[in-house]
């Protein structure tokens, strides 16, 4: 089951579209990890879904329902961290979380929020005005805060910046402790590239305001691993005798000829397949990139072609 869809969501301001007909899938119990340069449309989308900004276009569902302003019948299930947190910086911790706490009509609010404070590790700072606390404090008590009323769905909107790494460190641990033990489904919108890499299970990469591609944890190691570049003689046989050998492997097509192999890196091993058809090798190297430079190379090409092959 999805946790959150759009179909065709789009964003016009005047003539200029910020997100143009994007379409996203989210798997419920994920850390969906939402890719982009900055301005490519990844804070106007978490807007969108949060009804912070009116779509122009297009349609949000959450867990199979549709999630519009007017269906005000169907519940709230999510929480948001949308650029800074909205704290109020002379009152304490516990103070921040019981006006949240009271104003959504939470049962026992004086409960939940020792609670809350536990969870998210502010439990000794309880009472320590929130301008006092580190930055990396006042995101996890941002996060807190998008968790009170129990969300199944949260986003997060450039969580890591301006934290030094321990604080780093202590967001990502909570990240992956709601995801795993309390089964919250979690939406990153990130640059930061190699936090994303330590916990995300999905990605989603956006270029100028249009989905990329959406690819599995395991997928993205696979393509971002060693690659081979391949040309052939007869290009478009060639991709197929290769998906039909190693249907595990991961296949994109470049300016119609070049064909990049990835989830793998031993060149004889495609040379001989190829030649077993009768196929002529004409270019045949091995390519190193990490994640960077996969993603990099994705939000650039904007590649609508790029798909995972199956397995």
């Amino acid at each position: 089951m999805l946790a959150l869809e759009t179909r065709s969501l789009t964003k016009a301001y005047g003539h200029k579209r910020a997100v143009s007909d994007l379409n996203m899938h989210v798997p419920e119990g994920s850390i969906y990890g939402f890719v982009g340069k900055n301005g490519a449309g990844k804070s106007t989308v978490m807007k969108m879904i949060d009804h912070l900004v009116r779509p122009s276009s297009g349609c949000i569902y959450l867990f199979g329902q549709e999630n519009s302003a007017e269906e005000l019948q169907i519940p709230r299930r999510v929480g948001s961290l949308i650029e800074d947190p909205g704290v109020l910086p002379d009152m304490s911790a516990q103070d921040n979380l019981m006006c949240k706490a009271l104003a959504i009509g939470l049962v026992n609010p004086k409960e939940q929020c020792s609670k809350m404070l536990e969870a998210i590790g502010l439990k000794e700072v309880a009472s320590k005005r929130v301008k006092k606390l580190s930055l990396g404090m006042r995101q996890r008590l941002g996060v807190g805060l998008a968790l009170l009323g129990s969300p199944d769905l949260l986003l997060l909107d450039e969580p890591f910046n301006g934290l030094d790494p321990e604080g780093t460190r202590e967001l990502r641990a909570l990240i992956v402790h709601l995801n795993k033990e309390q089964g919250v489904t979690v939406v990153i919108s990130s640059h930061v590239l190699d936090q994303l890499d330590r916990i995300a299970t999905d990605y989603g990469i956006i270029a100028d305001g249009t989905m990329v591609a959406e690819l599995c944890a395991d997928e993205v190691d696979r393509m971002c691993g060693d690659s081979l570049r391949l040309r052939a003689d007869k290009p478009e046989q060639a991709l197929v005798k290769l998906q039909e050998a190693f249907p595990s492997f991961i296949y994109s097509v470049e300016s119609g000829d070049i064909i990049h192999i990835g989830g793998t890196s031993d060149a004889d091993l495609v040379a001989i397949a190829l030649k077993q058809e009768g196929i002529a090798v004409l270019e045949l190297s091995v390519i190193k990139r990490d994640i960077e430079d996969f993603f990099i190379e994705m939000m650039e090409r904007g590649d609508h072609d790029v798909q995972p092959a199956e397995s």
